[in-house]
């Protein structure tokens, strides 16, 4: 190709197939850029929602598939065309490829290590333009000759240096050899003639603004992490930013700003679109999967608001050095303040199809993104027309400096008025090696009075182990002003800190180990209670039927009344009237250690359904007169450590609104029968071993603990999060109408060799409560999970001398149980899953067996 350059302008005359090649190329990229950064996130969301493990292979297998589909046909627009600007265009987008492919590398880092991914991503921007200038250095740019006030090239290819003169001054402008009057010319003696140089200081501040103004919806609707997270957020989005500067850097504008005369409005339209196919590519690269999703939207339209400040750089007065500082300033502005909102603003673990469906962090994120999206075009062409205009005047520097501080001023007003200020990162588990010794344990009497009495020890012992163990520790923290909360039913501290404070825990002797406790960002507006639609219940329904608990109404006069269940849940809606009556009440039958309301409240409605399908009236509960007693450990579908250990204590031992849990404790309090209808998996911070010490002291109390196995079926060894595989909780899978495996229902085997799940219940297409006095069918082991702890109750209302008597209940509903069919993934011996009781347990309960048994 030597001894025929390049050719500046966009079109080659020779032929128009170069121009045709790059919109076709453009279009592929947006293809599939978009396709496998959505179909990545689909990904991981579906895995989640099955319970399965992330891919760790996935985000860089689907990096380097967008480096080879999106980079090749770049390559060849880079090198094969004569068309300057098209070669700028392929340079361009294959450099945004591969930047994408290596910030891709990082969502390698689990989302729950934010702060070490953030950090990541600005050391990857930084050293990313640093490659990028190295090869700028190297690579034959195209020539500019009559630009738009543009930098002249230089005799040894730079494009990037004004022209220098007979003096070897390489500061000024070159004159023209054809009496061009639009740039100032330069005399032999540096002396220098025409209209003076206009400064540019105005450009960077409009960007700023520009930035801010992109910033608006997301202080508005978003929320920030911790204080590190927030550092490090704002150190990511600069590092974007250099990194965008030095890619959009002069030799990539300057082909599409020639012409004779000169057309600002080729550089906005053309070149502008080739900077938002640019910028497609890093925004698909910034942020953990979710988080870049809104970054797909917002970022492509600033490269025509970058087109036109730089349109406004190059004014034809303008000294061509100054204006490519300028526009390298304005660019790395306007994008770092972009990319800023989807990063620090959003957490992206809270970017979930869990979380669909209601007016939760999904839907404010694509608010934000949308409205984003709209300021950027206005910005985009606000811009356009008052700055690429060949008439235009580019504001002086105070009305720019003035439109930069009103917008911060604005940003901070939005940010303290309807936005959700402060700080609301995540807070850190501790795990102490101590933990407490329950064995030894006297033998209780039978009944109510020897399940208090063991509830009462196991209390004192457990708050002993905690008071003893923790004084040096919660010295240490209290000092440092990191806000510990302490708990007993497993010996552990809940703290604020992020990765040096984790650090600094783990070290020390006492500590086992550091788990995350995840914190929940505020939402801009309630999400919305959800209510059901079905139609209330006339009789006994279908699941209440099958398990025979009508029968033991009817024939056994059993109801469950003597009996309290106690609900972990999203809340129980304490005003419906199937479960009003219900309500055990009193000061310490209610406890939110999420929001800390004082009534029985539910937004969510799971615990309302699962409440209703224990203890609820009008046909929908299993043992209608029993009591209930709620906590509240799901707030908006996700939960923490922390939170459900709240909840288990309370049911240890029931304290009053504000009371301490340590020394306001009422052990004899404590409801009988326990339904958890959740589970605890690695993205809200739990590992396998977390909660083992509290079912066990809940079981060494005598309460009876059910735990819903899970719907991550049909796969087998699926019952994975706590407690469902903890030998001392009675584990439910979920059947239908016909007695058959439901193929969401988790399936064991489970570490440490116990059969799971324990027995069945009906799970699909099960009636039961929803908030504001509605009806609701829903399915999962949820909803199966409920009514085996209404059997419980039903068993020993029948028997009082049988409560507390853990050990032999469970026994009993597993020899009373009857057979149901098992499913499988497929035909394969793999699917079978060792055996059919990792399938069905012992069958689905009996009811009416059960308390027949119980009686006896």
């Amino acid at each position: 190709m030597q001894g025929q350059p390049a050719q500046p302008g966009f079109s080659d005359r020779s032929s128009p197939w170069p121009v045709v090649a790059a919109v076709l190329v453009g279009c592929w990229t947006v293809a599939v850029t978009v396709g496998t950064q959505t179909g990545g996130w689909l990904t991981d969301q579906v895995l989640l929602s099955f319970g399965r493990d992330r891919l760790g292979w996935l985000w860089p297998v689907l990096g380097l598939a967008t480096v080879v589909l999106a980079g090749t046909p770049a390559l060849l627009l880079a090198v094969l065309p004569r068309s300057g600007a098209v070669r700028a265009t392929g340079r361009a987008w294959l450099i945004g490829a591969l930047a994408l492919g290596v910030l891709t590398l990082l969502r390698v880092v689990p989302p729950v290590h934010h702060e070490a991914y953030l950090a990541a991503l600005a050391g990857a921007a930084v050293l990313s333009a640093l490659a990028v200038r190295w090869s700028a250095r190297r690579w034959a740019y195209p020539r500019l000759v009559g630009s738009v006030g543009g930098p002249a090239p230089t005799g040894d290819g730079d494009a990037t240096r004004p022209e220098a003169t007979g003096n070897g001054d390489a500061t000024r402008p070159a004159a023209t050899g054809n009496g061009d009057a639009t740039r100032p010319a330069a005399t032999g003696n540096s002396e220098q003639v025409g209209r003076r140089v206009r400064r540019t200081g105005p450009v960077p501040l409009l960007a700023v603004a520009a930035g801010l103004a992109l910033l608006l919806p997301w202080a508005w609707l978003g929320a920030l992490g911790g204080l590190l997270e927030t550092v490090l957020a704002l150190l990511a989005a600069a590092a974007l930013g250099v990194l965008a500067a030095t890619l959009l850097d002069a030799p990539f504008w300057s082909p599409f700003a020639v012409g004779r005369p000169p057309r600002p409005a080729r550089l906005v339209l053309v070149g502008g679109l080739v900077a938002g196919m640019a910028l497609l590519l890093l925004a698909a690269g910034t942020g953990q999967s979710g988080a870049q999703l809104p970054a797909l939207l917002t970022l492509p339209p600033v490269g025509f608001a970058l087109a036109a400040l730089w349109a406004a750089a190059w004014r034809p007065a303008a000294d061509p050095a100054e204006a490519i500082r300028a526009g390298r300033t304005a660019t790395g502005w306007l994008v770092g303040l972009a990319a800023l909102g989807p990063l620090a603003f959003t957490d992206p673990e809270e970017i979930s199809l869990l979380l669909v469906g209601t007016r939760d962090i999904p839907f404010w994120v694509a608010t934000a993104a949308g409205v984003g999206l709209a300021v950027a075009v206005l910005v985009a062409i606000g811009y356009a027309v008052l700055l690429a205009r060949p008439t235009a005047r580019t504001p002086n520097r105070r009305v720019a400096a003035v439109a930069a501080v009103v917008l911060l001023v604005a940003f901070g007003v939005v940010d303290l008025g309807p936005g959700q200020p402060g700080l609301y990162g995540e807070r850190l588990f501790v795990v102490l090696r101590t933990q407490a010794d329950l064995s030894g344990l006297p033998a209780a009497a039978p009944g109510r009075a020897g399940r208090d009495a063991r509830a009462a020890e196991v209390y004192r012992r457990l708050v002993t182990t905690a008071e003893q163990s923790q004084g040096d520790l919660l010295r240490g923290l209290n000092r440092l002003r990191l806000d510990p909360v302490s708990y007993y039913l497993v010996n552990a501290i809940e703290v604020d800190g992020g990765p040096a404070v984790r650090a600094w825990l783990a070290r020390r002797p006492e500590v086992a180990r550091v788990l995350v406790s995840q914190r929940l960002r505020p939402l801009p507006a309630p999400a919305g209670q959800n209510r059901g639609s079905a139609p209330k219940p006339t009789g006994p329904e279908w699941n209440i039927r099958q398990i025979g608990a009508d029968r033991v109404w009817s024939q056994l006069r059993v109801t469950g009344t003597g009996i309290v269940v106690g609900s972990s849940d999203s809340g129980v809606d304490g005003t419906h009237p199937a479960l009003q009556a219900g309500f055990r009440g009193g000061d310490d039958s209610w406890y939110d250690p999420w929001d800390d309301t004082r009534s029985p409240t539910d937004q969510g409605g799971h615990g309302t359904h699962t409440v209703g399908s224990a203890v609820g009236r009008d046909g929908i509960g299993v043992a209608p007169d029993a009591q209930w007693v709620g906590c509240v450990n799901l707030d908006r579908n996700l939960g923490s450590p922390a939170h459900y250990l709240d909840c288990l204590q309370f049911m240890l031992a029931p304290f009053p609104a504000g009371g301490d849990p340590f020394t306001d404790g009422r052990p004899e309090r404590a409801p009988q029968v326990l339904t958890n209808s959740w589970g605890c998996p690695p993205i809200e911070g739990c590992d396998q071993r977390v909660l083992r010490p509290a079912t066990a002291a809940l079981d060494a109390a005598g309460i009876f603990v059910v735990a819903a196995a899970g719907n991550t079926g049909p796969w087998c060894a699926s019952i994975d999060d706590p407690p469902a595989p903890y030998p001392d909780v009675l584990t439910v899978g979920a059947v239908d109408s016909q007695r058959r495996v439901a193929e969401f229902s988790s399936r064991g085997p489970v570490p440490g060799g116990s059969d799971k799940p324990d027995v069945l219940a009906p799970g699909v297409e099960v009636v039961s409560a929803m908030p504001g006095g509605t009806y609701a069918a829903l399915d999962g082991t949820s909803m199966a999970t409920p009514q085996v702890a209404g059997v419980v109750a039903l068993m020993w209302s029948a028997n009082p001398a049988l409560v507390g008597d853990v050990t032999r209940t469970r026994q009993i509903l597993r020899d009373t149980a009857t057979a149901a069919t098992p499913t499988y993934r497929s035909d394969s011996p793999s699917d079978a899953c060792g055996a059919p009781s990792n399938v069905t347990g012992a069958g689905q309960v009996d009811a009416y067996a059960a308390v027949r048994a119980a009686q006896q």
